[in-house]
């Protein structure tokens, strides 16, 4: 056992615990330019830590990742599910592509084999709606 792998994990613990108040703190917000590279450089960290034989390090590193992952998720202005102003439009194409997917399984399945034809309604969020049958 290599005293470095400890050392490594003491610091990657410590920042484990400076970014815990980011996360508790409901008003923070994180830009992702600042979370999204710390979060991939934790990533790397960690997998590098891991082929060298440093597990005690490479978890360190991946709670590090994990927090900055969270961070990234939860206190980014952008990010929807922080509430972010992109919310509504990441449910409806969630929404679309459950409905396309349940489309492609039917027609697998040997389900109906017309062409689902679209009209534009103006009425509507982002301008089209199924045609009616």
């Amino acid at each position: 056992m290599m005293w470095q792998d400890f050392v490594f994990m003491a610091g990657s613990s410590l920042s484990v615990l400076f970014l815990a108040p980011t996360i508790r703190d409901a008003s923070a917000r994180v830009p992702l330019a600042t979370s999204l590279p710390s979060m991939i450089v934790g990533g790397v960290y960690s997998m590098t830590f891991l082929t060298l034989g440093m597990t005690f390090s490479a978890l360190g590193a991946a709670a590090t990742c994990t927090m900055w992952s969270m961070i990234a998720a939860l206190r980014s202005p952008e990010s929807p599910l922080a509430g972010g102003i992109h919310q509504s439009d990441l449910l409806r194409g969630l929404q679309l592509f459950g409905a396309d997917v349940r489309r492609w399984v039917d027609d697998l399945r040997g389900g109906d084999d017309r062409l689902q034809e679209f009209v534009v309604d103006p009425q509507s969020h982002d301008g089209f709606l199924p045609a009616d049958d």
